[in-house]
């Protein structure tokens, strides 16, 4: 996604927990000549978050919120999750979310223009079993982007949501293979899901194109869930 709209000509603020490995995902993007910045943010810290919003120049034109965590994926009945798990993940998966549009969406209103793009998941529309935790997460996203949605209307400010499927990369390495062949058996595209799937959508919902989009969940997963 960072490839994508930097392509597309703007400048990326990349913002992980991880340190070394945002700077150095920074710095290839940075060496085929695009213009993409490294910070280090943990979203489930308001201070972090803040530090970072507090410390910038120029109101951001748009946000995308990916951050997100999907532990025990196909393990524990939603009755055999502990506390620690579900509240570490909603920690990242909504209340990040929130905590960064808290704060990026003051300086977009006095702007006067923004956009707001959240990652939910198709999981939360499909309702995959042994995922509860992951599945209340980004069902929140969905509910808090219609929200948002209403109340940054008004500052023309947009805000939507996206919901990928499995899609082929790091993340989904830990997710069990009978997940995989779900997707592949039931999706109506046959071939893969790869993240340039996704970062399209991404880079329309920031554009001028989209300008009167929002308030939308926008299922990007070859036809597997058909809202």
């Amino acid at each position: 996604m960072a490839k994508a709209i930097a392509e597309a000509g703007a400048v990326v603020h990349a913002l992980d927990v991880d340190g070394e490995r945002v700077e150095h995902a920074a710095a290839e993007l940075a060496a085929a000549g695009l213009d993409v910045r490294s910070h280090v943010v943990d979203v489930a810290d308001e201070a972090s978050v803040a530090g970072f919003f507090s410390g910038l120049t120029a109101a951001p034109w748009g946000v995308v919120n990916n951050a997100a965590m999907a532990d025990a994926v196909g393990g524990a009945n939603f009755w055999e999750l502990d506390r620690e798990t579900w509240d570490r993940l909603m920690g990242v998966n909504l209340t990040g979310t929130w905590l960064v549009a808290k704060h990026v969406a003051p300086l977009m209103i006095d702007a006067g223009q923004g956009r707001i793009v959240n990652l939910a998941s198709d999981a939360a529309l499909y309702g995959s079993p042994r995922l509860s935790h992951y599945i209340a997460s980004k069902g929140g996203v969905i509910a808090l982007t219609r929200a948002m949605a209403r109340e940054l209307g008004p500052h023309d400010i947009t805000v939507n949501a996206v919901a990928p499927g499995i899609v082929v990369g790091e993340s989904t390495e830990g997710v069990p293979a009978e997940r995989h062949q779900l997707y592949a058996d039931n999706r109506a595209l046959s071939r893969p899901q790869t993240p340039a799937d996704v970062a399209g959508v991404v880079r329309f919902l920031l554009s001028d194109d989209a300008a009167y989009v929002t308030g939308t969940t926008q299922v990007v997963d070859g036809g597997f869930v058909m809202p």
